[in-house]
């Protein structure tokens, strides 16, 4: 597959609750291999462009394309979702673990239920994923005797384990004690290596300018600035990221 493929593409996507437009013509191109952060102030749009990707938010106009599958913000038909969510993982904020089941049963999960893989196979792949987020030790464990940061890393573990064409995070530390933030952070970095196309909704600046590809700022619902790291973070074109990008580090 070329390095340069288009691996996600939002096509003009508009999104509103109510009275309020959360999504007003997101436009985003990610190439394979991509690491793209995405900043801005609360209430930017960032979750919701993210969730609107796998359509756990359906968006009111626009097209989401992974992997040459496009779908339309219309389309009612749940095979061609169930097919495009199929190309993508989400890790959430909150961590969303089966509190009854172990670690390496939470990781197996999609992959007996949506792969229709048989428990043996599905077993091994997830002690695999466990083991790549430094959790292998810990399979038998249940959510309730693992850390935030364990939790998180498990999570990460069950997107992978789902081999998706994109993998999506949606602030994966702001649940986090701060002390626990680091191994998450590192955790995703290694993931990165690994040359996966990453979508990362985040605050963190710094990690953002040593892990991304790229950075997108995001406000009133749609895409100010987009440009690598260094231009985005060090040399904002626009007064307004300017203003988010001092407030957030003073």
């Amino acid at each position: 597959m070329p390095e340069n493929k288009l691996m996600l593409s939002i096509k003009n996507v508009y999104k509103h609750f109510g009275d309020n437009n959360v999504l007003n013509g997101v436009n985003i191109d990610v190439k394979k291999g991509e690491v793209v952060v995405i900043l801005g102030p609360s209430g930017s749009g960032k979750t919701t462009m993210l969730r609107c990707i796998n359509f756990l938010e359906h968006a009111d106009e626009g097209s989401i394309t992974v992997n040459d599958f496009t779908v339309s913000a219309k389309e009612k038909s749940k095979k061609k979702i169930r097919t495009l969510r199929q190309k993508t993982a989400m890790v959430f904020q909150q961590y969303n673990l089966f509190r009854n089941r172990t670690a390496v049963e939470n990781v197996m999960e999609g992959l007996i239920v949506v792969r229709k893989m048989p428990r043996d196979e599905a077993r091994q792949k997830a002690e695999a994923a466990l083991d790549d987020v430094g959790l292998l030790d810990k399979k038998d464990f249940y959510p309730s005797q693992l850390s935030g940061g364990q939790q998180q890393r498990v999570g990460i573990a069950r997107a992978l384990v789902m081999e998706p064409d994109v993998l999506l995070f949606d602030e994966p530390t702001s649940a986090l004690d701060p002390e626990l933030v680091g191994e998450v952070l590192e955790c995703i970095r290694r993931v990165a290596k690994t040359g996966i196309t990453m979508m990362i909704v985040t605050h963190e600046i710094a990690f953002a300018k040593e892990a991304a590809t790229r950075v997108i700022f995001m406000e009133g619902g749609v895409v100010v600035e987009d440009g690598t790291p260094e231009e985005v973070i060090e040399h904002p074109s626009t007064e307004r990221t300017k203003e988010f990008l001092q407030r957030i580090n003073a």
